[in-house]
C-alpha cells in the first residue's frame, strides 16, 4: 500500500527555502550574505539587503540540489550562496546559468524535465516553467529565469510549483494548463526601481490572485517579498489582496513562517 510523503518546507529568507521530501533535501536560491550590502542588478539598477537568513549556510546539513531559478542577481545567489554550490553535486538552473557557473550545473529550457534519482528515495520529475523577470521584451535586459514544477509518486493534490521570480504572462498561465499544481511556491514583491518607474519585475499580489484562481492550488505560499529594498510589497498587501479574493483563493494562503519548518500534504 503506497504512502504520501509528507512535504517539509523552512523559509530561510528572500526566495530562499529548503525542500524535504522523501529524504531528499532541496535548497531554492542560496541567499545566505549578512545584511547591509547593495547589490547591483545593472542598467543602473540596485537594492539593498535589509535581512539577514534565518538559518546559516553552515547549520543546513547536506544538500542533494539547489534548484536556482537565475545566477545572475543577488538577492536570488549571493556571494555565500555561490560558495555553497561547490558542495552541492546537483545544480538545476537556466541554461546561460549553467554556463556561467561550470561545475557540471544542469541548464533547463522551459517546458524540459530532467529526474532527480538515488536508491531508497522517491524519483522527483522536474519540469522547468516560463518566466519573463519583467515587461514585454525586457528578457535581453533582465536575463533569463525557470521555473521549476515538481512531481514525485502519489502526490495527492498535485505538483509543487516553485514560480520563479516573474510577472504574470502567457508562459506562466500555461503552468496552469499544463501542470496540475497542488502547493505553489509563489515569488511575490511586485519589484520595481525608481529609474525605471512603475515597471514590475515580479508579480504583484492582485496578479497571484488571477494565478492562483486559474491555478486551483491546495496550498500558496508566498516568498520573495521580504528582507530587501526593492520589494514593493510587503506581507500586508499580499494579504489584502487575498483577502478579498474568492474562497476558493483566498484559503489556499498560508505563512511560511522564518526559519521554522512546516509540513504540508503535497
Amino acid at each position: 500500500m503506497s504512502t504520501v510523503e509528507p512535504l517539509r518546507i523552512t523559509h530561510i529568507g528572500g526566495p530562499t527555502t529548503l525542500i524535504e521530501i522523501g529524504g531528499w533535501r532541496l535548497l531554492t536560491d542560496p541567499t545566505f550574505d549578512p545584511p547591509g550590502r547593495r547589490y547591483t542588478f545593472g542598467w543602473g539598477t540596485s537594492s539593498r539587503k535589509l535581512t539577514g537568513p534565518a538559518v546559516r549556510a553552515a547549520d543546513l546539513g547536506p544538500i542533494d540540489a539547489v534548484l536556482l531559478t537565475h545566477d545572475h542577481h543577488g538577492d536570488n545567489l549571493d556571494d555565500a550562496g555561490r560558495a555553497l554550490l561547490a558542495d552541492v553535486d546537483t545544480v538545476l538552473t537556466t541554461v546561460a546559468g549553467a554556463r556561467r557557473l561550470g561545475r557540471g550545473a544542469q541548464g533547463l529550457r522551459a517546458w524540459q524535465t530532467t529526474q532527480l534519482t538515488r536508491s531508497g528515495r522517491p524519483t522527483i520529475q522536474v519540469t522547468a516553467t516560463p518566466c519573463r523577470h519583467g515587461p514585454p521584451l525586457s528578457t535581453p535586459i533582465v536575463g533569463d529565469v525557470v521555473g521549476f514544477a515538481l512531481r514525485w509518486p502519489d502526490q495527492r493534490h498535485g505538483a509543487l510549483w516553485i514560480t520563479g521570480d516573474t510577472v504574470l504572462h502567457h508562459g506562466v498561465r500555461q503552468v496552469a494548463t499544463r501542470i496540475p499544481v497542488g502547493t505553489v511556491l509563489l515569488h511575490l514583491g511586485g519589484v520595481r526601481f525608481p529609474i525605471t518607474g512603475p515597471l514590475r519585475y515580479s508579480m504583484t499580489a492582485r496578479r497571484a490572485v488571477q494565478l492562483c484562481a486559474a491555478l486551483r492550488p491546495h496550498t500558496t505560499l508566498p516568498v520573495h517579498y521580504e528582507g530587501w529594498q526593492h520589494f514593493q510589497e510587503p506581507r500586508d498587501v499580499i494579504e489584502q489582496a487575498f483577502a478579498t479574493a474568492p474562497a476558493a483563493v483566498r484559503d489556499t494562503l498560508r505563512w511560511l513562517p522564518l526559519g521554522k519548518p512546516i509540513t504540508i500534504t503535497a
